[in-house]
C-alpha cells in the first residue's frame, strides 16, 4: 500500500492497528506482539488432496480456495498458454454442472467467485454465505473429477484466450515489453515465456494435449484446498471427504527445470512499439526466490525507493521531471525473482539522463545506506498491506481477495503457501521476519544484487513512423488499423 503523504501514512498506521486487533487470534493491546496468529488445521485425504481449515465465526461467510500446483512454468516448448487456457476451461461445465452454471450458482446464492493463473500456480476461489459451503465444495469437486473437455469447449475457449491476448498484449502500449524483459533476464524456459502463451501454440493445441494436461495437473494429489470462515471443523472434514475423497490420485507430474544462470554483464536492448506514445525504460536485476531470507530486505528496499512523495525515486527523478513516473520493486515467487526499475519518460526527456539518475541514487544507497526512519516507514506500509491488502503484502502472496482481513485473503494465502513452500504457516511467520529487517540489511542486498555488471536494460521507444497512422485509426485484429 502506498501513502502519498505523512498524513496518509499516519492514517495507515492507525488502520493497521485497528485491523490487527480485529482479526481472530490477534494479540491484545499491551502484549509483546501485535501480529495476529491465524489458527488452522492441515491434513491430507488418502488420495493426496491437502486440506487446510481455519475457523472464524466473526461473520457468517466462508471462503474456499483451491490452488493447483501448475502454472506457466510447467509448460513445455510448443505448448505454452495451457495453464491459463485451463483457467477458462474450468468454467465450461462438468458431469453435474452445466456450461457457465458454476458462476450462476455461486452468484445466485449470494457469493462471488473467480480464478487466476500465474507462472507458479493456478487457483480458483469462492466466497459464499456460511450456509452454502456444500455448494462451493460440490462445484470445485465436480470439475476436479469430471471437467467437460470437448472439442467445442476447447475451440471456443481457445478463441477467448486469443482475443484476450490481442486486447491485453498485442494491441496495448508496451504490451510486449514484459515478455521481452523475461526473455532477456531469464535463462530457463520455465520463466522466459508469458502466462498468456503464443498464438501459434494455442492454435496447435489438440484435444488429446488438453485432456492429458488436465489428467496430469488437475489431480487431488497436485492440489490444496483451504476453507476459511464460519463453519464447524468436524462437519467440514466430513463434507470434504464426501465431495473429494473418491477422486482418484494421478501419477505426480514432472518437476519443471527452473535452474537459472546469472545475467552476465550489462545486457541492453531497444524495441519499437507502434502503440506507445512515450519512451519507457526497464532496468532489471535477478534476485532470489520468495523463500530466501533476502526477499524481505529487497521488499523494504523497493518501498523506500518508490512509495509516495517521500520516496527516493520521487525526489531524485519524478520531482525533477526526468520521468513522468518512476518506480522500483521486487517480484518474487517460487523461482528466482527480478528487482526492476521502471520509468516513463516525457517526450522532451532523455533516457540516458534517467538511467544516470537511477544509478546515482542506487549508488547512494549502496555507499551510504538508508535511514532507520525510511525502514520504519516501509515496514508500516508493509504491515498495512499484509492486513488490508494491496501492495503485495509479506504473507507469502495471498493472491486475489485482499489481505488477512478477509477470509478469502487468508484462504488464498494458506493454500498458496502450502503449494509453493510446503509451509502454510508462512502466513504467521513472514510479517515478523519482515519487521526484523534493518537499514544494514537493505544496504547489503542493494550491494549484493543490484549490480551494473549483472542487469538487463530494455528501452521501449515509440515507433515514430506508425504514430500518425495510430492517431487516425484504432487497433483491430492482429494489430491492423480500422478506419474511424
Amino acid at each position: 500500500m502506498s501513502f502519498q503523504s505523512a498524513r496518509l501514512l499516519t492514517a495507515g498506521m492507525a488502520l493497521s492497528a485497528l485491523v490487527l486487533c480485529a482479526l481472530p487470534g490477534s494479540a491484545q493491546p499491551g502484549s509483546e506482539t501485535k501480529v495476529p496468529q491465524i489458527k488452522f488445521s492441515d491434513y491430507r485425504l488418502p488420495n493426496g488432496l491437502r486440506v487446510i481449515l481455519s475457523v472464524d465465526h466473526s461473520a457468517p461467510v466462508v471462503a474456499v480456495s483451491v490452488t493447483y500446483n501448475v502454472g506457466s512454468r510447467d509448460e513445455r516448448k510448443g505448448r505454452t498458454g495451457f495453464a491459463h487456457l485451463f483457467e477458462h476451461m474450468m468454467f465450461q461445465g462438468s458431469a453435474n454442472v452445466g456450461k457457465g452454471e458454476h458462476m450462476l450458482l455461486v452468484q445466485d446464492n449470494g457469493g462471488t467467485m473467480n480464478g487466476t493463473t500465474n507462472q507458479d500456480r493456478t487457483n480458483y476461489f469462492e466466497t459464499v454465505p456460511a450456509n452454502q459451503l456444500d455448494l462451493a465444495l460440490f462445484l470445485e469437486s465436480d470439475r476436479m473429477r469430471s471437467l467437460d473437455i470437448s472439442q467445442v469447449n476447447l475451440d471456443n475457449q481457445r478463441a477467448v484466450v486469443q482475443e484476450e491476448k490481442r486486447q491485453s498484449y498485442d494491441n496495448q502500449p508496451y504490451g510486449h515489453t514484459a515478455e521481452t524483459l523475461q526473455q532477456l533476464a531469464f535463462s530457463s524456459f520455465a520463466y522466459q515465456h508469458t502466462t498468456i502463451g503464443s498464438m501459434a501454440d494455442l492454435n496447435a493445441a489438440t484435444l488429446e494435449d488438453v485432456r492429458s494436461f488436465f489428467k496430469t495437473y488437475y489431480a487431488p494429489n497436485n492440489a490444496c484446498i483451504a476453507v476459511v470462515g464460519d463453519f464447524n471443523e468436524a462437519v467440514a472434514k466430513k463434507k470434504i471427504e464426501k465431495f473429494f475423497g473418491a477422486i482418484p490420485r494421478q501419477t505426480p507430474p514432472p518437476t519443471p527445470d527452473v535452474a537459472e544462470k546469472p545475467i552476465e554483464g550489462e545486457v541492453r536492448k531497444s524495441i519499437s512499439d507502434s502503440l506507445a506514445r512515450l519512451t519507457q525504460m526497464e532496468i532489471a536485476y535477478k534476485t532470489v526466490t520468495g523463500e530466501d531470507a533476502d526477499a524481505a530486505p529487497l521488499q523494504v528496499l523497493g518501498s523506500i525507493l518508490s512509495s509516495g512523495r517521500t520516496s527516493r525515486l520521487y525526489n531524485a527523478i519524478t520531482d525533477k521531471r526526468l520521468a513522468l513516473q518512476a518506480r522500483a520493486g521486487g517480484q518474487t515467487g517460487r523461482g528466482q525473482g527480478l528487482f526492476s526499475f521502471t520509468a516513463t519518460i516525457p517526450a522532451d526527456g532523455n533516457a540516458t539522463a534517467v538511467e544516470k539518475a537511477w544509478d546515482t541514487e542506487l549508488e547512494r544507497i549502496q555507499t551510504d545506506g538508508v535511514s532507520e526512519d525510511e525502514v520504519r516507514r516501509a515496514l508500516t506500509q508493509a504491515r498495512a498491506a499484509a492486513i488490508v491488502g494491496g501492495g503485495g503484502g509479506p504473507r507469502g502472496g495471498g493472491g486475489p481477495g485482499g489481505g488477512m482481513q478477509s477470509v478469502l485473503g487468508r484462504a488464498n494465502a494458506l493454500s498458496q503457501n502450502a503449494i509453493f513452500y510446503n509451509d502454510p504457516n508462512r502466513v504467521n511467520t513472514q510479517l515478523p521476519k519482515l519487521e526484523k529487517v534493518t537499514a544494514a540489511d537493505v544496504k547489503r542486498v542493494a550491494q549484493k544484487y543490484l549490480k551494473k555488471t549483472a542487469r538487463v536494460i530494455l528501452v521501449t521507444n515509440p515507433d515514430v513512423e506508425s504514430l500518425f497512422d495510430n492517431l487516425i485509426s484504432e487497433p483491430g485484429e492482429n494489430g491492423k488499423g480500422t478506419e474511424r
